[in-house]
């Protein structure tokens, strides 16, 4: 750090500057959304980890997803929903930093693990036969830390570099929560290195992994197209739509927050996207899952059953 370093002690979340009687009704809403998120992403995991008969690659995955989901929900959306209840709406700048990298970490660990779900989808339509071989639990374990290495040290690069940057007063982001590009504005140094940066994470981390489930995507397309059987087609395409669903929410926001040209109004653009990423998307994901996946809803029936019988 720089001699002319100016510390931070706490600074000021703006969040949603609407009238008073909007805020509770803001309050009311996005508490709901955020309590569904948790139960249904909870149950996700809780199936997943209690029926044996999930305790496969595919919903191995699935639960880090589930996991990642209200991870991240959990740690911008309980600041929000207290700052529309308090007229201070402040947070120290250690757990403001903190916010910035567990949003990072966690988006960034997201990317990979829908990569690999994308790949053990293209396993098992395209090499049914050599699913076992291929998709070993060894295989699995390794690529699930690799993801989340991989999203911590993008996560601890781009905080680093923002705590090398001295800022100016007054202490004040225009957004719900403590966002990277919202943080970047209270330096009053040139932020090139950092921008620089995160448009190198975007063209890593975003585009990299869609490319990638593009073309595994393509050639699950093509082994549909060869199957003979209209129900073994049907079947097939099913064992993808979810995971398709999912990636069309998570890579489309992604991609218009933080790579898409700005409008006139780009903060107040910003927190409706990030509000999207933060709480619409997890919640949504077990919603997708869960209706248009069988096996999940057999063993969240199968749950139930034995919860009544017992």
């Amino acid at each position: 750090m720089g001699g002319n370093q100016t510390w931070v002690s706490e600074v000021t979340l703006l969040g949603f500057q609407v009238d008073p009687a909007l805020e509770y009704f803001l309050f009311g809403l996005f508490s709901l959304l955020y309590t569904f998120t948790l139960l249904g992403n909870g149950t996700i995991l809780g199936i997943i980890c209690l029926d044996p008969r999930l305790h496969t690659p595919m919903y191995f995955f699935l639960s880090h997803l589930a996991f990642i989901d209200m991870s991240y929900t959990s740690n911008n959306v309980p600041k929000m929903l207290a700052n529309l209840l308090n007229k201070k709406r402040t947070i120290l700048f250690v757990p403001c930093i903190m916010q910035v990298f567990l949003y990072l970490a966690l988006a960034a660990t997201e990317c990979p693990i829908l990569v690999v779900m994308a790949y053990d989808r293209y396993v098992a339509i395209c090499h049914p036969l050599h699913y076992s071989a291929i998709m070993s639990w060894r295989l699995c374990i390794t690529l699930a830390v690799t993801s989340w290495v991989c999203g911590s040290v993008q996560a601890l690069t781009q905080v680093s570099l923002i705590l090398r940057l001295p800022f100016c007063g007054p202490h004040e982001i225009n957004h719900f929560f403590c966002e990277i590009l919202s943080v970047l504005r209270l330096a009053c140094a040139d932020t090139w290195l950092n921008q620089l940066v995160i448009f190198a994470a975007c063209v890593f981390i975003l585009l990299g992994p869609l490319c990638l489930m593009l073309v595994s995507y393509t050639c699950i397309l093509f082994a549909i197209l060869r199957i003979q059987s209209r129900e073994g087609r049907r079947k097939a395409f099913f064992t993808c739509s979810s995971h398709l669903c999912v990636v069309g929410l998570f890579f489309g926001s992604a991609i218009v927050l933080y790579m898409a040209p700005k409008s006139s109004h780009p903060e107040e653009q910003q927190k409706v996207l990030s509000l999207f990423y933060s709480l619409f998307n997890p919640m949504l994901n077990p919603l997708i899952y869960s209706l248009r996946n069988t096996e999940v809803k057999g063993a969240l029936w199968r749950a139930l059953c034995k919860e009544r019988r017992m």
